[in-house]
């Protein structure tokens, strides 16, 4: 409840005057305008986010900067439609975790694929050459157990190709992809097709915007390399050192423009989202992002900026919070007590 209180308090001093941006680190590229105000993109910062992209998909953010564009003409991007907006990324480090994109493709909301039981490795650790393994069950005529190999590597456009070194089916190599079984590259996918997934002979070409779930992300990709039970992607010319990265606060800054939450909207942008924990990552998931609001603590900068300290998900007390709201009743009796929140605030203002 006081994060939306502070929310309108920012969205009504925004009306009266023009508030002043902090931009870290960073300004608009060479070259690029911003629009008129209210049209204007809202640049992106983020260090050690852990995003949910719908229920069964999450990307490990360890560094970005970019923006976030509408996908809706004329319409601000909004935090309760993941599909509303795209971040676009200019530079920075995203890790996915192969066992996540496993439990993506068996989830079945890419369809009916005659693949199953899917399971992703990285047999070697650090690959050199950034192989990777899938396994999984191909039903063909009769369920066969197979296992695939082959690298990833970054298009020009943005999509990622996946080129098959190998197929084996009941360990059995199978040269050229074509055996006994005659499996190959096409039989990998449903004859009517993946939304996002393109086949051409031994590659498959990936739109992961088309692909996986909402909120997409695009940019060029510079690199994807199997590390550990991860991909590394990444974006630009990003500073990579993971252990001076680790040592940033967990937190999700979004300047200028315009954004909508829930009932409010918010113009020139100046809104930071910080984990109120000390975890590796601040988990954000966008389907609950209330919860983590309401269960938060919000302050206003002296800059009509809003801070939001989130507790990971995770961390939520299994008993909501009321969130009803004040009463006329309530308005009427000067004497009946405030919100214990609001004791507690009252408190520490004054001992």
């Amino acid at each position: 409840m006081l994060a939306l209180v502070a929310f309108a308090i920012v969205f009504w001093l925004g009306r009266q005057s023009r508030a002043y941006i902090l931009r870290p680190d960073a300004t608009l590229p060479s070259g690029t305008r911003p629009a008129p105000d209210g049209h204007e993109p809202t640049r992106l910062y983020a260090h050690n986010v852990m995003l949910r992209k719908g229920p069964h998909f999450r990307v490990y953010v360890r560094w970005i900067r970019g923006q976030m564009r509408s996908t809706r003409t004329g319409q601000h991007p909004s935090f309760d439609l993941p599909e509303s907006f795209l971040l676009e990324i200019e530079k920075g480090v995203i890790n996915v975790k192969l066992a996540d994109i496993a439990d993506y493709l068996n989830s079945g909301e890419t369809g009916k694929s005659p693949l199953t039981d899917i399971s992703i490795e990285n047999k070697d650790g650090e690959s050199k050459n950034g192989e990777i393994q899938v396994h999984g069950t191909l039903h063909k005529l009769m369920s066969l157990p197979v296992q695939l190999r082959g690298v990833l590597s970054p298009l020009p456009d943005g999509r990622l190709k996946f080129h098959l070194n190998k197929i084996s089916v009941l360990k059995i190599p199978m040269k050229g992809l074509l055996g006994v079984f005659h499996v190959n590259a096409e039989d990998l996918v449903p004859s009517s097709g993946v939304e996002g997934v393109q086949v051409s002979e031994n590659d498959l070409y990936l739109d992961t915007q088309r692909f996986l779930p909402p909120p997409h992300i695009q940019g060029q990709i510079s690199s994807v390399t199997p590390s550990g039970e991860e991909l590394k992607v990444i974006y630009g010319n990003a500073d990579t050192d993971e252990q001076k990265l680790a040592q940033w606060h967990n937190f999700l800054r979004l300047v200028g423009g315009s954004l909508d939450f829930g009932k409010l909207s918010m113009r020139q942008a100046d809104l930071t989202m910080i984990d109120a924990t000390d975890d590796p990552w601040f988990e954000l998931d966008l389907a609950n992002y209330q919860a983590q609001l309401v269960y938060g603590t919000t302050r206003m900068t002296e800059k009509a900026g809003v801070e939001v300290y989130m507790p990971d998900l995770k961390n939520l007390p299994p008993e909501k919070r009321s969130t009803k709201g004040v009463t006329v009743e309530w308005l009427r009796n000067r004497n009946t007590s405030p919100p214990l929140d609001v004791e507690k605030v009252a408190e520490t203002k004054n001992p």
